[in-house]
C-alpha cells in the first residue's frame, strides 16, 4: 500500500510537487534512489519484481504507481511496478502508453497510475478497477491531488487528512521555495488512524485500522509492514528537479537527495 499527494500546475515556482508513502514488508528486497544503469532513469526499486513505484526520466517523464486495496489477488498476475518502468523506458506520451495498456489491464492486480511529462504539461491518471469496468484513463487537472489504495481523490481518511495538511502547507510557504525535508516530516509522519465507521471494509477490520494512518507500521506473522520509504521530488519552472528519499534499512532510517536539469534534447 501506498500514498501521494500531489500538486500539478498549481505553484509558481514547481509545475509538480510530489510526496509518496511506500509501504511494504520489511523483509522484502529494495534498493534506495539511484540512477539506474544507462544514466536516464532515476528512481527506487523493488529487487523482487525488479520495478519501481516512482520513478523519472531525463527527459522530464514521471511515474508512480499504487496498489489498489481489494480482497482477492491473482498470484500470477504481472508485476504492477513494471507499469512506469515501460513508460520512463519508452517514446510514448502518457496518454499514447495509457491506451496502449487497454488490452492488457487485465492481466495486472488492481493498479492506479499516474504518468506524466512535464515538457508537454501532461498528466495521465489509469485504473484498471472496479473489476469488469475496462481501464480507466483521465486527464488530471491541475490541483491538488492525493492517490491512496482506491481511485483518484477518494475521500478515505488518510487522504482527506493528507490533502488537508498538504494544502496548509502549500499556503504556508505562499510562491516561495519549498523546503522538502520539513514538508516529509510535517506532513508524512503522521500515525493517527481512522475511525472503524469511516474504514472501506474491503478486508479485515484489524487489517484497515492498521493501514488507515498516513504512515504505517503493523505487526504481521510475517513481521513487520508499514512505511519503509518517504520520497519527495519537485520539479521548477527552469526544469530543475530535486529527488529527495528517506528510507529505513537495517531498522536505521537513511536519507538522501539527487538533483538534475531536465533534459530538453531528449523529451518525447
Amino acid at each position: 500500500m501506498c500514498i501521494a499527494a500531489f500538486a500539478w500546475q498549481a505553484h509558481p515556482l514547481y509545475p509538480l510537487v510530489l510526496l509518496l508513502n511506500r509501504d511494504e514488508y520489511f523483509v522484502r528486497p529494495t534498493k534506495p534512489l539511484g540512477w539506474w544503469e544507462g544514466g536516464e532513469i532515476l528512481g527506487v526499486r523493488d529487487e523482487v519484481g525488479g520495478g519501481t513505484w516512482l520513478a523519472c526520466a531525463r527527459n522530464g517523464k514521471v511515474a508512480f504507481v499504487t496498489n489498489v486495496l481489494e480482497l482477492h489477488t491473482l498470484p500470477e498476475a504481472k508485476s504492477r511496478g513494471e507499469l512506469p518502468v515501460r513508460f520512463l523506458k519508452g517514446t510514448q506520451s502518457p496518454r499514447e502508453f495509457a491506451e496502449m495498456l487497454l488490452e492488457e489491464a487485465h492481466e495486472y492486480n488492481g493498479f492506479n497510475l499516474i504518468l506524466a511529462d512535464l515538457s508537454s504539461r501532461s498528466m495521465i491518471y489509469i485504473t484498471n478497477r472496479p473489476k469488469g469496468e475496462g481501464i480507466r484513463i483521465q486527464e488530471v487537472p491541475p490541483g491538488l491531488h492525493v492517490l491512496s489504495n482506491a481511485k483518484l481523490d477518494s475521500p478515505w481518511p488518510k487522504a482527506e487528512l493528507l490533502g488537508l495538511k498538504f494544502k496548509k502547507f502549500l499556503y504556508r510557504h505562499g510562491e516561495g521555495e519549498i523546503p522538502v525535508k520539513d514538508m516529509v516530516k510535517n506532513l508524512m509522519r503522521d500515525t493517527k488512524k481512522a475511525e472503524e465507521s469511516r474504514l472501506p471494509h474491503i478486508c479485515s477490520p484489524e487489517w484497515e485500522f492498521g493501514l488507515s494512518s498516513i504512515f504505517v507500521k503493523v505487526e504481521t506473522p510475517l513481521g513487520y509492514y508499514g512505511t519503509r520509504s518517504t520520497a519527495a521530488l519537485t520539479a521548477s519552472i527552469n526544469g530543475d528537479v530535486t529527488f529527495y528519499e528517506t528510507y529505513l534499512e537495517k531498522e536505521m532510517w537513511k536519507e538522501q537527495t539527487i538533483n538534475y536539469r531536465i533534459d530538453k534534447r531528449k523529451q518525447i
